[in-house]
């Protein structure tokens, strides 16, 4: 049985749009949702990818190439919107991870922005005040350490309250456990400090 974090107070209740990895809307992706609604949170899961899903990263990008990250941007921005007026908190994995920053960015009434395996590019001029956390592998081979240091930077620089947690010996999809990367004491602790995360928004 897996024991949840305390349920948080009424008033740190928060609207999540979590968005799936290049691995589509697995089974790991629902399984985070409900952990996240077991503290207390609404949390809404679009499929981006029409019902597909790859059980490994590498089929999972041919699939994100098949469909083009402008449309899969599109896709998020209209799953999202429908939530934007609340006040969201915009999470991903992996590649929705780097859907959910750059709608962040995007979104003046955005609350905070969770990101697990995954950052993107900041725009030149991008500026806000959310508070960020990004959890990690170390090493990731898709979040190398140059990136990492040029993308906290950015993020500082745009405004943002930055926190970086990184996961030693870790694999890149280390929270799902169908997949090869999966570390479940990585898998914990990350989903304990989001949850603290998100209790103190």
């Amino acid at each position: 049985m897996v024991a949840y974090p305390n349920t948080p107070n009424e008033g740190s209740v928060v609207t999540i749009v979590l968005f799936h990895s290049a691995c589509g809307l697995r089974p790991a992706v629902h399984t985070a949702a409900d952990r996240l609604r077991a503290t207390g949170h609404e949390v809404h899961v679009p499929d981006l990818y029409d019902g597909r899903t790859a059980p490994t990263v590498e089929e999972g990008m041919a699939i994100r190439d098949e469909i083009g990250n402008d449309e899969l941007l599109r896709r998020a921005i209209v799953a999202a919107a429908p939530f934007s007026a609340r006040g969201l908190v915009y999470a991903g994995l992996s590649l929705g991870g780097s859907l959910a920053q750059n709608l962040a960015l995007g979104d003046e009434n955005a609350r905070g922005l969770l990101l697990l395996h995954g950052t993107s590019d900041i725009a030149e001029g991008a500026a806000t005040d959310i508070p960020v956390q990004l959890h990690v592998a170390d090493p990731d081979p898709f979040e190398t350490e140059d990136w990492l240091n040029t993308w906290y930077l950015g993020m500082r620089k745009a405004g943002a309250d930055v926190e970086i947690h990184r996961y030693r010996g870790a694999g890149h999809l280390y929270t799902d456990p169908e997949l090869p990367d999966y570390d479940a004491e990585a898998a914990e602790r990350t989903w304990a400090i989001a949850a603290d995360f998100l209790g103190e928004l």
